[in-house]
């Protein structure tokens, strides 16, 4: 009777998750999450990509659709493109998938670059850099006629800092880390932390062998005077915040729809 007593007490409440449970949640929210990555990717892909084209390839998990789709449209209509990298992943993205590969060298006018982004607001105001490829990824933005970017539900938001809590990205020159940050809490409030690496000692170290600095701010107004005012601090290369940039956003939605948007016009 004593045992029956105690096998009655485990049973788990109503409405109270097992680990197993919890486990197979996660797993149904980031398949979802995975296929809305891939239907905003293609639509982008099959919309704004033609032949005899340059493309920007930006980077990221959702960037990874993106080129899956690339591919498959030079297989199957035999287009003749050209990809330039935001990044070492992206580079060998385009490698491994056979895609002719450039540099801004060679092609410093891109015809449209589609990448991904952390968060989007209402004007299509980014923050990227979640990835620590911001500048590259702006290099070859503001190099292309047409930016385009992709993302799932999950990144939309109507003000910044509503679904993406780890602060605007800041790549600094690494001896300025310390300055840069202190001026940035002292001007514009907030923290910013110099962000340390997970499976290596020590801090991020960018593509550009620079350190990030992730600036979780309390509020802001304006982000283009705010992202102008940063970039003038002495030893910022470079701020995740994407202002006037994009041209349209592509999500891709819970119910297997995707979501497109413009910029608002004021």
């Amino acid at each position: 009777m004593g045992l029956q007593r105690c096998v009655s007490f485990l049973k788990p409440a109503a409405g109270f998750l097992t680990s197993a449970s919890r486990g197979r949640t996660h797993g149904a929210a980031n398949n979802m999450a995975e296929e809305a990555k891939k239907l905003a990717a293609y639509a982008a892909v099959d919309n704004h990509v033609q032949n005899n084209q340059v493309v920007g390839v930006g980077s990221g998990s959702t960037i990874v659709y993106a080129v899956d789709r690339l591919a498959e449209r030079v297989r199957q209509e035999k287009l003749n493109i050209v990809c330039v990298p935001t990044s070492f992943q992206a580079r060998q993205l385009i490698l491994q998938h056979g895609l002719p590969l450039s540099d801004l060298d060679r092609h410093p006018e891109l015809d449209v670059a589609i990448d991904g982004a952390d968060e989007v607001d209402g004007d299509l105001t980014l923050i990227k850099g979640g990835g620590g490829c911001l500048t590259q990824e702006k290099i070859v933005a503001g190099c292309a006629k047409h930016f385009v970017v992709i993302a799932d539900y999950r990144k939309d938001s109507e003000a910044l800092g509503q679904q993406w809590r780890k602060g605007v990205p800041i790549e600094v020159i690494p001896m300025a880390h310390v300055p840069v940050s202190r001026t940035i809490a002292k001007r514009f409030g907030g923290e910013a932390n110099l962000r340390m690496a997970v499976s290596k000692a020590g801090p991020v170290v960018t593509d550009n062998s620079n350190f990030i600095l992730d600036w979780k701010f309390e509020r802001a107004d304006n982000w283009k005077e705010v992202n102008t005012a940063i970039k003038m601090i002495p030893g910022v290369v470079e701020t995740g915040l994407f202002v006037g940039m994009a041209e349209r956003a592509y999500f891709g939605m819970e119910d297997g729809s995707v979501q497109v948007r413009d910029p608002r016009v004021n």
